[in-house]
């Protein structure tokens, strides 16, 4: 085992993978969500660095290939599992969430049973598309919780017909609160949109994956 720069981020997004989960568990919202938002995008970005820095400085490894995939969807199903457990919009959220959870299982089964022949189910080009739709959708998510409750705290003591004025545009005086309700908006159209496509192309890698390994799934005549 070989604790190589690269090997050491791939190993600390690991470890980040659970902590954004205990954001929620030591903070209040939005706070919570803020810490989680930075958590995951420094390990989104860990997720680029040690792959080039294992390449640029010929530190590849097996320990290194081994843990990389491990982290992505470690880190990808907790933010998924937090943001489906704590947000408003968790009814729209919840079967591209479990497209993208069952695809993961069926694969890393498929590549435990395949054993020697996993070889075959490399990563390919539209698989790393796939991950990075992923965890861009999820920071996009992330940011949507944090306006919404940036509008609860501004409007707390309000009553609630003012609030729901402000938000429609009807009463203009708090214009910050419409803009955060605006932005809260916005960021949930575009994270569920971009959640839907990483979906998609979850199902897609995952039926080529299943495509490949098929020949290795029948019985000897």
């Amino acid at each position: 085992m070989n604790w190589n720069l690269p090997n050491i981020l791939t190993f600390l997004r690991l470890l980040a993978a659970p902590g954004v989960a205990v954001m929620f568990l030591y903070f209040n919202r939005p706070w919570a969500d803020w810490f989680a938002l930075v958590l995951f995008l420094g390990a989104a970005i860990t997720d680029w660095f040690d792959g080039y820095l294992a390449r640029s400085w010929q530190q590849e490894s097996r320990f290194g290939a081994m843990l990389d995939p491990i982290a992505d969807k470690a880190m990808v199903i907790i933010a998924l599992l937090v943001i489906v457990g704590y947000s408003s919009m968790s009814p729209w959220l919840v079967l591209p969430a479990t497209f993208i959870v069952f695809r993961e299982v069926f694969v890393s089964g498929l590549r435990e049973f395949l054993g020697a022949q996993a070889k075959l189910l490399q990563v390919t080009k539209l698989a790393k598309w796939k991950t990075t739709a992923q965890m861009v959708a999820i920071a996009v998510l992330f940011s949507r919780d944090i306006f919404l409750h940036h509008v609860i705290d501004r409007s707390q003591g309000m009553d609630d017909a003012i609030v729901s004025g402000i938000i429609s545009g009807a009463i203009t005086d708090e214009v910050g609160i419409l803009w955060l309700a605006q932005l809260r908006d916005l960021a949930g159209v575009i994270g569920l949109a971009l959640l839907w496509v990483a979906a998609a192309l979850t199902l897609i890698t995952g039926w080529d994956y299943f495509r490949k390994a098929l020949p290795f799934l029948k019985d000897p005549a």
